[in-house]
């Protein structure tokens, strides 16, 4: 019996030898250096820089509402047609917070007594100002791109408070209403600018 044991534990013996002859070289010259992992941050390189949309941080007393579908839809329209005009994700901030003051994001026809003159459409534009005929200011998206090409003219309006640039196309009888909407506006590009 005893040769027999000695006959296992030298076979087993000599297979580890043999393996390791083999395996030994390519192990020994093997980089054992742990390797160091660092997590990194999971961040969609498509959605926009919140400090690129909120230059200048939001201001306080910022208002929000719920938006239904169609809202949503007028700020589909509105991303899109400013990626149309070939501007960035803070043109389409300055022109949603304009829409949310102007019209709540709804595009509206005349509203009678309650019309402040002849606006109309999502940013209250109106024909006798010369922004266009009834339909194409209540069309989404000829009325961003005729905003675009109002802000397009504001020397600097990329470096200065939205409410300023805003109200500089605008001129509204309110100019500081503009800057309540910016963080929602700035939210809801966040959310759309890629949908």
């Amino acid at each position: 019996m005893n040769t027999m044991l000695r006959k296992s534990v030298l076979g087993v013996a000599g297979l580890a030898f043999t393996g390791g002859l083999f395996a030994g070289p390519v192990a020994a010259h093997a980089d054992v250096t742990p390797v160091k992992t660092v997590p990194v941050a999971a961040v969609p390189a498509d959605k926009p820089d919140m400090g690129k949309l909120l230059p200048h941080g939001a201001p306080a007393n910022q208002s929000t509402i719920e938006l239904n579908d169609e809202q949503i839809a007028n700020v589909k329209a509105i991303i899109a047609a400013t990626k149309k005009a070939g501007m960035d994700e803070r043109a389409a901030v300055v022109s949603i917070a304009t829409a949310l003051q102007e019209s709540k994001l709804e595009n509206l026809g005349h509203l009678g007594d309650r019309n402040d003159h002849d606006s109309q459409g999502l940013f209250q534009q109106r024909p006798s100002s010369g922004w266009g005929t009834v339909e194409q200011i209540t069309d989404p998206e000829y009325s961003t791109l005729a905003f675009l090409k109002g802000l397009k003219q504001v020397d600097g309006w990329q470096d200065m408070p939205l409410t300023e640039a805003a109200q500089t196309v605008q001129v509204s009888a309110y100019p500081d209403h503009y800057a309540q909407w910016e963080q929602q506006a700035a939210d809801l590009v966040a959310q759309h600018w890629t949908s």
